[in-house]
């Protein structure tokens, strides 16, 4: 292969639409505009969003959105990391102070992640189905935060 025979794939170049060149284009007179009218006018387009009046979705819409505003507020723990904590009883205090959740955390939910090997008591925080039985598994317990 020489670089002077490199050419595009078959039918990879498309020849550019040209309009307004006769009727046996296809496109000739109108250009595929049709008669008259907005759309057939130069520069003649509402914009994006425009419901020919009627209020666009975007402003009956409320202005918070979608997205959840207590979206940052539950942190996450994998197991793995409780192993290293010297505190038998683990609750949000103690996670906050080791540097395992962020400060602002309102909650935390333990993930099964890794495994643990010692007993520990869980107080007040979330726990998956995984991670609650590899806790159990080791001799731990789980308190939920009214009891």
């Amino acid at each position: 292969m020489q670089l002077n025979t490199i050419q595009p794939a078959p039918g990879a170049k498309k020849a550019k639409r040209r309009v307004g060149r006769g009727i046996g284009s296809g496109l000739g007179k109108t250009c595929g505009r049709g008669h008259k009218g907005q759309s057939s006018r130069a520069g003649g387009y509402h914009k994006v969003g425009f419901e020919g009046g009627q209020m666009p979705l975007q402003r009956r819409l409320p202005k918070r959105g979608f997205v959840s505003l207590t979206r940052g507020d539950t942190a996450q723990v994998m197991l793995y990391a409780l192993e290293k904590l010297d505190a038998p009883k683990i609750d949000l205090l103690v996670l906050k102070q080791a540097g395992l959740v962020p400060s602002r955390a309102l909650h935390a939910k333990i993930v099964l992640s890794g495994g643990i090997a010692k007993a520990i008591t869980v107080e007040g925080l979330g726990v998956t189905k995984g991670a609650r039985a590899a806790i159990e598994a080791a001799g731990g317990s789980i308190v939920a935060a009214g009891e």
